[in-house]
This record gives C-alpha cells, structure tokens and sequence, in this order.
C-alpha cells in the first residue's frame, strides 16, 4: 500500500514538473518540422543527465536542434567543430604564458559549457577524443596540474555522419559506450519536408527564448531518480543485456555468429535510466516493459560488436536487438 501511494505521490509531482517538457517540445517545434524521435531523445538525454550521440546524413537538422534545445534552457552552449587536425589544448584548453602578470595562466576551453556539442566527431584524431572522453565520463578536466570541474547540467551531444568514411577515425568503443543513447536520423516525410521549404522560403524563423532554467532541468531530473521501477522489470532488463552476451541460452542460437561481444553493464544501467526518463515523459511514476522496449534501440546499438560474418550478410545491430525483443519473455 506504501508504494502505491508513493507512486500517486510520483504521479502528482511528474505532472506538477512535466510542464518544462511541454514547452521544450513547444519550442523545438517552432524551428524543428517533425523529427519526434530525435527530440525526445534529446530530452531523455538532458532528464538522465547523459550524452548522446546522432548519427544521420547532413541537412537532417541535428545540429539546429541541439541549438535549439540550449536556446531554450537558459545555459551555456559551445560547439566544437572536429577537424583532422583539432588539438586536445583545442577542446579542453591550455596554459598560456601571461606577461602582464608574468606566469602561466589556465585558458578553459570550449568544453566549459553545459551544452557541448561535438559536431563530426570521427573527423578529429584518437587523442582530441580521448581528451573529450574523461570530460565526459569523470565530467572534470585536466589542465596542467589543476583538476577543473565541469558545468552541472553538461552534456555531450556529438554527431557523426554515415556516409563519408575517407579522413574519418572511427570512434574506440570505450568511447561510444560512454554515450547513453545513438540515435539514428532518418528524412522526414513528404508533408514535412513541403512545411520546411515553405517555412526557408518565407524566412521568417521565430526568435527563440529560453523557458527553462539549469536548476529547472536538475529538479527534474532528480525526480526522474526516484521513478519506481519493479523487480520484475529489472529481471527484464537484465534478460535483454544478457542475451546480447549468451544467445544461446534465450534460443537465439543462430545470433553467435553474429554477435562478437555483447553489451556492457553499463548497457544495463543506460537502459533502467533512460527506460525512467522516458515514463517521464509520458508522464507517468513507473517503468512498465513497454518504455523498456521503446528505448532499446538507442541504447544498445552502439554496445553490441558485431562479427565479419554479420557485416558480410549485411546484418545490423538493430536486427540483432530486434531479434532479442521478440525472444526475451516480457513480464
């Protein structure tokens, strides 16, 4: 009985506080035609205070609603341009010989924002991404002999295009396995794209101002914590990471030769928070298996290694997770 009424509790405080994700989604609707999925990922990301990474061919809008989101919550926002030839001094700074005061002083680089975003990020070389890789797990930086802390919220959004594979450096898998969610973009329907050539040719974008504040996004997010989520979807979870590891025993036998490793716990982690996250946003004070299903996806892909065998019989990690939904019993 407790829990009932701590979850009607939840209800009544999630409704009280969900009024800021209205107005986000109100506010990327205003320079954003469609793209549902990619907004709500992004706020999944922003409510577990997690990085996500997008992946889709340009022009697709990912970079207008990452600017668009840091528009609209009242926060510091630097973009990081990744280049093959970008210095680690170049993202999280360097100590710069002062005359005036003759001695070395600290010059923070762009990563000092709560929005960062990290655009082409397999352009620039293994060192600038390592260097953005304690930034995002540890969320302080090196510089010198001092240790700064970083801004709370911060977040990492990097995008990566699909297509151009010369002068690219593939992100290591420590890397990728640091971002909550990689969500694949894909082109808007014909009606949207019919609303988004009216609205460039008019030239009239809205102006867009912030309806949020930082300490708006921590409360919510420390509510999005306390979200109950039942043993039996824990058990749940655990089943789908786990399947990914030993298909064999959920009779997906036929999947060994495909999967060369399987998720981390880290996956494990990633998919109970985000599962919390998007009940959030629809509002409610429980996990039930159907928000776990609806953020598989983004979370796993970039966590399960897939085989050459896979690649050659051009089998992605997405048929994988898919396959793994359909055979793990739901409770």
């Amino acid at each position: 009985m407790n829990e009932q009424v701590n979850i009607r509790e939840l209800n009544d405080l999630i409704a009280s506080k969900s009024s800021f994700v209205g107005l986000i989604t109100k506010g990327m609707d205003q320079r954003i035609v469609g793209q549902k999925h990619l907004v709500d990922s992004l706020l999944i990301a922003l409510l577990c205070n997690g990085h996500i990474l997008l992946e889709g061919v340009p022009g697709l809008a990912k970079t207008l609603a990452i600017k668009t989101l840091s528009n609209l919550i009242d926060a510091k926002y630097s973009r990081i341009q990744f280049t093959p030839d970008l210095l680690p001094a170049d993202v999280i700074g360097t100590m710069i010989y002062s005359v005036k005061n003759e001695k070395f002083e600290v010059k923070k680089g762009p990563v000092f924002a709560n929005f960062v975003l990290a655009d082409e990020i397999n352009r620039a070389p293994a060192k600038v991404q390592s260097a953005l890789l304690e930034a995002m797990q540890e969320r302080q930086v090196t510089i010198g002999e001092s240790t700064f802390m970083l801004e709370d919220p911060f977040l990492v959004m990097a995008t990566q295009n699909p297509i151009e594979q010369e002068g690219t450096y593939q992100l290591p898998e420590a890397q990728t396995d640091r971002f909550l969610l990689k969500v694949i973009i894909g082109y808007p329907s014909k009606e949207e794209e019919k609303i988004i050539i009216r609205q460039n040719m008019n030239g009239y974008r809205p102006p867009i101002s912030s309806v949020v504040t930082p300490q708006e996004v921590k409360e919510a997010q420390a509510i999005v914590e306390k979200i109950y989520i039942d043993e039996k979807i824990e058990n749940y979870i655990v089943d789908i990471v786990f399947a990914s590891r030993e298909p064999q025993k959920y009779g997906l036998g036929d999947l060994n030769d495909i999967i060369a490793y399987g998720a981390s716990p880290r996956a494990s982690i990633s998919l109970a928070k985000a599962s919390k996250a998007y009940a959030f946003l629809k509002g409610r004070g429980y996990v039930i298996p159907e928000d776990v299903r609806a953020v598989c996806h983004d979370v796993m892909r970039h966590r399960i290694g897939l085989t050459y065998e896979a690649e050659a019989n051009n089998i992605g990690a997405d048929e994988v997770i898919t396959n793994i939904l359909d055979k793990v019993q739901v409770p």
